[in-house]
């Protein structure tokens, strides 16, 4: 009857609308609703794509909620274990972190066929030492899963909580699920103009050549980066221009830019970095001790985030480690993107200028001030050498004048202590004299996520 399809469709309605908070979030306005661990809220609306509009099923009431506190109800995303999005490198990062041991695991999605999932585990290796394996799961034409061909499951859930008590054929026993923080709520979008009133400005990090970055709290609640900058470094309708395009640029790669101070001196609010810029992490005792496979990924990361840059036809225009800030579990974010453009300081922007970074620039962007993608890559190519001699300033013992000279004559830095051939011949790329034979981000990108997996098994022998 009508009636019953009715019913029906307010069920599915309810159904596919229910969500299960898989963080405890305590609200910070009166607009937000907050909630525990293990709540399930009925999503009213998603008009924004960061903060539904949803109503708790335990107390009734309503309010704004962030998307990624919770996961749609009766589905994987909702366990601990699984992990929608995330990269095999990724994978090994996060399983290498603190709080994560022998048996620590997470299911992610394939990268390389879509609709299958993989296991990540953490091993202790007799041979290859602490390692962190794969596991193809396998479909099968009913709609089962398995990872061995003599035992299969219903469902990727039932596979979990077998390999849970017993490896079968597994490297290890699954332990316990990949220990992960709990997300940064998002940014309210509306919030973009603010007032210097609802910064306050807590520890300075470092002073530049435009100004000083401050670790601060906005609105007495959340922690963030605060770049202040010279009053007369750039014009306020430029930078205001520019910083439109730049909150348009959302990667997770690149540093989230989430605010501004328009009136001078001009403020510039983005997401805290809590372990500051690449150059300097690279020099402290846990930075100076990342291994190369971890100075690698750090590459690789950057090639990601510009890849994303180079798609969206946009320039840094001052790629450097300087530039490149670092959080937990050695996560790089570009920072600084399209800024250097807009600087008015004849220091910075002439080529005999003492502030001008020569050392990362390309050859026609020296003599002709030509910037494009192309010149960003040659950046990319010094920026190697930065990470892989932790820290070190390129053409070592050289001035800028010097350095200028010697690339008129063709010279090129020769290959770093402990770098890789291999390595060394992706800086060679970088450095074409010619523009166009320089590579693309994207080749970039694949080829320093594949550096170490190109020699490996992509999966684990599946045990029979």
């Amino acid at each position: 009857s009508e009636q019953t399809i009715l019913s029906y469709n307010t069920l599915v309605y309810f159904v596919y609308n229910v969500v299960l908070a898989i963080y405890k979030y305590a609200p910070t306005s009166k607009e937000e609703l907050g909630f525990e661990k293990g709540d399930h809220l009925k999503i009213i609306n998603k008009d924004d794509p960061e903060w539904y509009m949803a109503e708790s099923l335990i107390t009734g009431q309503r309010g704004f909620i962030p998307f990624n506190f919770v996961a749609a109800s009766n589905t994987m995303e909702t366990e601990s274990w699984f992990f929608a999005k995330v990269s095999r490198n990724d994978a090994i990062r996060m399983l290498h972190a603190p709080g994560n041991m022998q048996g620590s695991f997470l299911v992610r999605e394939s990268e390389t066929t879509p609709g299958s999932y993989t296991l990540s585990v953490r091993d202790l290796d007799q041979d290859e030492g602490d390692v962190v394996k794969h596991y193809r799961i396998r479909n099968m034409d009913d709609g089962g899963f398995y990872i061995t061909a003599k035992i299969s499951f219903s469902t990727i859930r039932e596979l979990v909580k077998h390999h849970k008590r017993d490896a079968s054929g597994l490297c290890t026993r699954l332990l316990s699920a990949c220990q992960s923080r709990a997300p940064e709520k998002p940014w309210w979008q509306d919030e973009w103009e603010i007032s210097r009133d609802t910064l306050k400005l807590e520890r300075k990090l470092g002073a530049g050549q435009f100004g000083e970055v401050w670790m601060g709290i906005y609105n007495n609640e959340r922690k963030v980066a605060i770049k202040n900058l010279k009053i007369g470094t750039m014009s306020v309708e430029e930078f205001l221009a520019e910083a439109n395009m730049m909150k348009a640029l959302q990667h997770p790669r690149l540093v989230r830019l989430f605010a501004v101070v328009t009136k001078e001196p001009i403020f510039i609010v983005t997401e805290f970095m809590e372990n500051g810029s690449l150059v300097d992490f690279l020099k402290t005792t846990e930075g100076s001790n990342l291994t190369l496979s971890t100075l690698i990924d750090m590459s690789s990361q950057v090639a990601e985030g510009m890849a994303f840059i180079e798609h969206r036809n946009y320039i840094h225009r001052d790629l450097r480690a300087a530039n490149i800030l670092v959080s937990h579990q050695h996560i790089c974010k570009i920072a600084d993107f399209g800024l250097a453009r807009l600087i008015k300081d004849n220091e910075y922007t002439a080529r005999e200028g003492a502030k001008f970074p020569i050392k990362w620039t390309s050859p026609e962007a020296i003599n002709f001030g030509t910037f494009s993608i192309k010149s960003d890559v040659w950046s990319f190519g010094i920026l190697l050498t930065e990470i892989v001699t932790y820290g070190r300033l390129p053409y070592p013992g050289m001035s800028n004048p010097e350095v200028i000279q010697h690339l008129e004559q063709g010279y090129r830095m020769p290959r770093p202590d402990n770098c890789p051939e291999g390595l060394y011949n992706i800086m060679l790329m970088c450095w074409s004299e010619e523009p166009e034979n320089r590579p693309t981000f994207e080749y970039l990108k694949s080829v320093t996520e594949d550096f170490f997996t190109a020699t490996e098994q992509q999966y684990h022998d599946q045990p029979f």
